[in-house]
């Protein structure tokens, strides 16, 4: 009963997704707010990235759709304000994505290394989290950075 209950949020939750984020267009500009430091420590190094924030429902279903490129050193925190089980898909997002599945103490879950642009597969954390990075598809394997590591932002330290 207790997958019924999960399998029916991650259903649901991906059909309010997906109609919030049809009704977005490349002509749409949302705005994320100022930029933020964001920085992951992994084994002995720390890599910093210039993130936006997507905290409002309409900032997490446009995430990065119609971007032609992210910086290396960019990213987006989806921040969700409660533990979930988290699901992302790559509906108009024309560039690769790591997306990086992140618990409220800020410890990374999972990574989907390189998700594929424009693709409509669920990529889900399948467990509970708090917050997924969003950054440059293949960053997280060039840097090294893997489950375990931990995210360091303010957000984390406020989460549920």
């Amino acid at each position: 009963m207790k997958n019924f209950v999960y399998i029916a949020m991650i259903v649901l939750g991906l059909m309010l997704f997906g109609v919030s984020a049809l009704a977005q267009s490349p002509n749409d500009k949302i705005d994320f707010g100022p930029k933020e430091s964001l920085s992951i420590v992994s084994s002995d190094k720390t890599h910093t990235f210039t993130i936006e924030v997507a905290d409002t429902p309409t900032e997490l279903a446009y995430g990065m759709m119609f971007r032609d490129e992210i910086a290396t050193d960019a990213g987006m925190l989806l921040e969700f304000g409660e533990e979930r089980i988290a699901s992302i898909w790559m509906k108009n997002t024309s560039v690769f994505l790591d997306v990086i599945f992140i618990r409220a103490d800020g410890r990374i879950l999972k990574i989907e290394h390189s998700a594929k642009p424009y693709s409509l597969r669920s990529v889900t954390s399948e467990a509970l989290v708090t917050g997924v990075l969003e950054i440059a598809g293949g960053q997280a394997h060039a840097l090294g950075i893997q489950p375990g590591d931990q995210v360091q932002h303010s957000y984390f330290s406020t989460a549920p």
